[in-house]
């Protein structure tokens, strides 16, 4: 993708984007309300690295932080780290792993679990998304199974390299075959709107208004 083409996408609105999907027949693709932004005045967009994890009691807790550390040196710079947990019990993102993938250009982060050390990550810049907070991190406790695979978030697909667009209103996954599409069309919806805001304020009717342009 151009970095216009980028521009014009971090500079549409999730609403939109959603009201777009929704009128071409998409169906469950946005993500949980669980799933809220740490930095809520910033809008993360880009292509999903996916991870996925489980819960294992048993780990030597050097083996966690080995696989751990591994699964940090494989993620993508230009991608958000997308991770399905499978857990709630625990932190998928602290302050190191933040500083390492910021350092390696990773996005953001969009987890389906918890988040620590939020005050340094809220210094550092790195856009996270998560469900809660806690102290209690993967040591000994959980491991990853797989990355880049098809994951679900309660009843959204997100494939490797699809894309995801959040802003304080919520997030939404574009699968990658339509996402040109939905770009065009969520430019145009944006531009209707401002047509519909302009007649509104010039004082006509808000019904009126939906019936000249389609949209309200």
């Amino acid at each position: 993708m151009t970095d216009n083409r980028l521009g014009q996408l971090k500079g549409c609105y999730t609403s939109v984007i959603h009201d777009v999907m929704r009128a071409m027949g998409r169906r469950n693709f946005t993500l949980p309300p669980r799933i809220t932004p740490l930095q809520p005045d910033t809008v993360l967009c880009g292509p999903a690295w996916t991870v996925e994890g489980r819960v294992d009691e048993t780990a030597d807790p050097h083996e966690t932080l080995l696989a751990w550390t591994g699964l940090l040196s494989k993620a993508k710079p230009g991608h958000i780290w997308t991770a399905q947990p499978h857990t709630h019990q625990i932190a998928q993102m602290g302050e190191l792993s933040a500083e390492t993938l910021h350092a390696k250009g990773v996005l953001g982060c969009v987890l389906d679990g918890g988040l620590r050390d939020s005050n340094f990550i809220l210094k550092l810049g790195l856009p996270c998304w998560r469900t809660h907070h806690t102290p209690r991190d993967i040591v000994g406790f959980w491991l990853h199974t797989a990355t880049e695979v098809d994951i679900m978030i309660e009843d959204v697909l997100i494939r490797p390299g699809d894309w995801l667009h959040g802003d304080r209103d919520g997030m939404v996954c574009i699968p990658a075959e339509i996402l040109e599409d939905v770009i065009d069309q969520s430019l145009s919806a944006m531009q209707t709107e401002n047509k519909v805001r302009k007649a509104i304020l010039d004082g006509t009717d808000p019904q009126e208004a939906y019936l000249a342009y389609g949209k309200f």
